[in-house]
């Protein structure tokens, strides 16, 4: 990990924190190009919405994909709060994005839920390793920051 992919992990974790004031659970997504800009940015809104999908990094990867072209979300990194599930991990894949770098690990959040280890345990690993493009994923990164933010 270098200086910028942890200042950009701390400034996922804040949009995180943004969506528990907002009254969502704390996830966050930011979408980074290779000149270190910001594209989009969004954060979980499953409880306003009342949209079970409206996960952040779903949100951004869909954006992505309809905003820019393959060859420059190729050069991309997204920045998650937390691993993403399944569902956001098979958009970020088909999206093109290069690289995702996540602070909490899906493990170690559902450990600090309680839930039971079978409950959706699919890492991002698994489902990019499933596919014939490759996305490089860097995480656990500064996990315990990204734990806080669900702890109350």
């Amino acid at each position: 990990m270098n200086e910028t992919d942890l200042r950009h992990i701390r400034a996922v974790i804040a949009v995180a924190e943004r969506a528990r004031e907002h009254g969502n659970p704390p996830f966050g997504a930011l979408l980074v190009d290779d000149r270190d800009q910001v594209l989009l940015e969004d954060e979980n809104t499953t409880m306003t919405d009342r949209d079970l999908t409206a996960h952040p990094e779903l949100k951004v990867a869909r954006d992505a994909a309809r905003q820019f072209d393959p060859e420059l979300l190729s050069r991309c990194t997204m920045y998650a709060s937390t691993e993403p599930c399944g569902m956001c991990s098979v958009a970020i894949y088909n999206s093109g994005i290069g690289r995702v770098v996540f602070a909490l690990s899906g493990e170690r959040l559902r450990a600090a839920r309680g839930n039971p280890p079978e409950a959706l345990a699919l890492s991002s690993r698994n489902v990019f390793a499933c596919g014939g493009c490759k996305v490089e994923v860097r995480g656990p990164v500064l996990e315990a920051e990204g734990l806080a933010i669900h702890e109350l």
